[in-house]
């Protein structure tokens, strides 16, 4: 195990590999979703080092996709940290786009040896050879699909299952026995993030996790969500990527 300066270093560079400064990772709201301590959680941190090649991968099939200004998820090392922590048999996303959330899941689900990631994405297709006036970045190039960024070798075992959340998120559910993390990162309105968290309630044990992304634009649907739980919601930082664990049951 690396000294705290050490493995603070080796952060720094995998992310600076990765090319997005936003996404060191945040031991404070780790600590806080997974009951943690830091100390803790570090030995997952130390193995982040090892993803070097990956966050290479990603950046150079963004950049060569036109996307060299693309707005990544900004917590990739915390979703690689809490699969690594709760070695989940069924993680579920709702947002795909590159792929760079996936791609953290499958790196931890690959290096706990079990575990399966369940993605659901209607994709939005660039129109022409370049990236419009007006169109997304999460759009996908032409000739390319969800998760175009992901390296072949982190696909195996990837349940990508594309169209409608409202469509596709009810029938997976229904396929699954439990749901150990699920990550909210598709439409953002109140109304959507409501009806997605509803839909995976039923499967969701005590030490599972919800997270959901750009919550400026949905309202009060998380915080209600957790109130109707007894769950604590914790932000990231001042971002408005917050999180939720399922409390145990008295």
């Amino acid at each position: 195990m690396p000294t705290r300066t050490a493995l603070d270093t080796e952060l720094r560079e995998t992310v600076q590999a990765l090319g997005d400064r936003r996404a060191l990772p945040n031991r404070t709201w780790l600590s806080g979703l997974l009951g943690l301590a830091s100390k803790e959680i570090d030995p997952f941190l130390a193995e982040v080092g090892a993803l070097a090649p990956l966050e290479r991968a990603l950046y150079r099939a963004h950049q060569e996709g036109g996307r060299g200004f693309y707005a990544q998820f900004r917590a990739p090392f915390e979703l690689y940290v809490i699969t690594r922590a709760l070695r989940p048999d069924h993680v579920i996303e709702t947002g795909v786009s590159s792929g760079v959330s996936s791609a953290h899941f499958l790196a931890a689900l690959q290096r706990n040896g079990r575990g399966t990631l369940h993605s659901v994405d209607r994709p939005m297709v660039q129109t022409g050879p370049t990236l419009g006036l007006g169109e997304s970045s999460v759009s996908v190039p032409p000739g390319r699909s969800s998760g175009w960024a992901i390296p072949e070798s982190y696909r195996v075992g990837w349940d990508l299952r594309l169209g409608l959340s409202q469509e596709k998120l009810p029938r997976l559910v229904q396929e699954l026995p439990t749901v150990g993390i699920f990550l909210h990162d598709s439409y953002h309105t109140p109304t959507h993030l409501k009806f997605e968290l509803e839909t995976i309630r039923p499967k969701l044990r005590p030490g599972s996790i919800v997270l959901a992304d750009n919550t400026e634009w949905t309202g009060k649907a998380f915080p209600r969500f957790a109130r109707s739980l007894g769950a604590k919601v914790w932000r990231r930082g001042s971002s408005d990527l917050v999180g939720l664990r399922i409390p145990e049951r008295p």
